[in-house]
């Protein structure tokens, strides 16, 4: 009776990974770079022209974009969970710590979902129209573009609670790898999405430890300048560029800085520090051609997390609120 147990329950565990398995590509398959070719044929310009405009307009809006696509896809998955606000029946993901007042972009989004319903009312979602403003706002400053696949869903619910375990910047390089490979991504999708970060500013609460530190892993010179705009006590909100040189291009002037201990932040340094993904960050020091294809390849993996398809959620007529 004992075997047949066993068996029985061999049997049931392999019926339901091969259940999750077809759910998995079914959801993979639905989403396609087409999808909109027929119901709205303007969407992708529509936002294109948007995200173009909104960048001119503030260079710096580039890599808010690209951060709010990452903080989406890694709570609940790609659905525009982030953009919901405050309700009843909501906790806004904006209000945790990794959002909170850092978060930024949801205007643009806003923006280009109220023109994108006036031509093609109730059909492109908010969670791709904010796929697609990252790989527009990637191009629009230099860096690389990519096919983005079409057909997420929004979703009607939001976690704060899963949001305020976003990738930290007190994090070591252990539990940075840990938590991308719980999103199906690797050292490497990790490495090449942290180059982002050559497009954006950080507020002095988040590096005045690291820069005021005196640790062997930061230059001291480069610790000197930033403690000019971060105080030891207050200032907490001033903004500094994560990257001095170039901050309002997309290139690998990230990398070249962790090589000289030059990282803002100190989850941006652990990327080299004698550990698994230095080799990583001296390969795209020297070739940026390697490390904007691997980004992208990175962008489209991170988009596929997930994704609500077919009947699971809805398409928001405004993006902060569920239907």
């Amino acid at each position: 009776m004992a075997s047949l147990s066993q068996t029985n329950k061999f049997t049931c565990t392999i019926i339901v990974s091969m259940l999750l398995l077809i759910i998995s590509t079914q959801s993979e398959a639905q989403l396609s770079p087409t999808f909109y070719d027929a119901t709205c044929p303007s969407a992708l310009n529509t936002i294109r022209t948007g995200i173009r405009n909104a960048v001119s307009r503030e260079r710096r809006m580039s890599a808010s974009l690209i951060r709010l696509h990452f903080h989406d896809c890694f709570v609940q998955g790609c659905d525009a969970s982030i953009l919901l606000d405050d309700s009843s029946s909501i906790d806004s993901e904006k209000n945790a710590l990794p959002n909170f007042k850092s978060a930024r972009g949801f205007e643009v989004i806003d923006s280009v979902k109220s023109q994108l319903e006036r031509v093609c009312p109730g059909v492109v979602s908010c969670a791709d129209i904010i796929a697609v403003a990252a790989r527009d706002a990637s191009f629009a400053v230099g860096g690389p573009s990519w096919t983005v696949k079409l057909g997420r869903r929004d979703s009607t619910t939001a976690s704060r609670s899963l949001a305020e375990n976003l990738p930290s910047f007190t994090d070591g390089l252990d539990k940075l790898i840990s938590t991308f490979a719980t999103k199906g991504l690797n050292a490497r999708d990790l490495v090449a999405l942290s180059g982002a970060h050559t497009l954006g500013q950080a507020q002095c609460a988040f590096f005045r430890d690291r820069i005021y530190s005196n640790q062997s892993n930061i230059d001291a010179g480069f610790a000197s300048t930033r403690r000019r705009q971060c105080p030891a006590n207050g200032g907490d909100s001033n903004l500094s560029p994560l990257d001095l040189v170039t901050p309002n291009s997309f290139d690998n002037n990230y990398f070249k800085n962790l090589i000289q201990k030059k990282g803002l932040l100190a989850s941006d340094q652990v990327l080299f520090s004698g550990g698994s993904t230095d080799s990583i960050v001296d390969e795209y020091s020297k070739n940026p051609s390697k490390f904007k294809s691997d980004f992208a390849a990175a962008m489209i993996k991170m988009a596929d997390i997930s994704p609500l398809t077919g009947s699971a959620g809805e398409i928001r007529r405004v993006c902060n609120l569920v239907n």
